[in-house]
């Protein structure tokens, strides 16, 4: 549910070693799911108990398709609780696909992206709003009426979007018309993410440089 500016702030820039974490509960709440155990504990930092919303993303190995990708725009909840409930969304719950098994779980690697709260970006008239948009290092939010939808930062740099096509994108992606975002109604949200993943299924953990990938384009 996207309600507005945020009420509370996150802390970003996660170190590396955070990331690795990251990527291990959300790879360990998977695996228990399908495997129908009980999670493994880890030793979870302070940070990881500071709400803050988080995405896991399930891509095929070696292909990259996606496979499954559920998250938490808003900080409800703890992080390593949005990461933990991400996970399992993701690999069963994901209504695109079908849930997965545990036969998958070799041939999968797993992204977690740590977000900053959406804000909302206010300007005079909508067709400014692509100005307010950067690629590479936003994502979008879109809100109108009961249409809701969110894409991630690396949405962008994958598909090669400019600002406008991301934002039309992200209307398509809520339900609305792709240039809903021209409609005075619409509220369009800028958030942040720090994005760690798997090189190979269960592999090292490497962060994601977005902008780089971008400017590589």
């Amino acid at each position: 549910m996207l309600r507005g500016v945020c009420w509370l702030s996150t802390r970003m820039s996660y170190a590396d070693h955070d990331g690795q974490l990251a990527v291990r509960i959300a790879r360990e709440a998977i695996e228990a799911r399908l495997l129908g155990r009980g999670k493994r504990p880890f030793e979870i930092p302070k940070a990881f108990e500071d709400k803050a919303g988080a995405f896991v993303t399930i891509n095929n190995h070696p292909g990259g398709d996606l496979r499954g990708c559920i998250g938490y725009p808003q900080p409800f909840f703890p992080l390593v609780k949005s990461i933990e409930r991400a996970a399992e969304s993701a690999a069963t719950e994901d209504p695109r696909f079908p849930p997965m098994d545990r036969e998958e779980l070799d041939r999968v690697t797993v992204e977690v992206s740590i977000l900053t709260p959406p804000r909302l970006i206010e300007v005079k008239k909508p067709k400014e709003l692509p100005g307010h948009v950067t690629i590479g290092v936003d994502g979008l939010s879109i809100a109108q009426g009961q249409y809701r939808g969110i894409l991630l930062p690396q949405v962008a740099v994958e598909e090669g979007f400019d600002a406008s096509d991301f934002l039309s994108q992200a209307c398509m992606k809520a339900g609305l018309l792709a240039d809903a975002w021209l409609d005075p109604e619409t509220r369009v949200y800028t958030f942040q993410a720090e994005v760690f993943a798997e090189v190979d299924p269960r592999g090292p953990v490497v962060r994601r440089n977005l902008e780089a990938a971008h400017a590589g384009h």
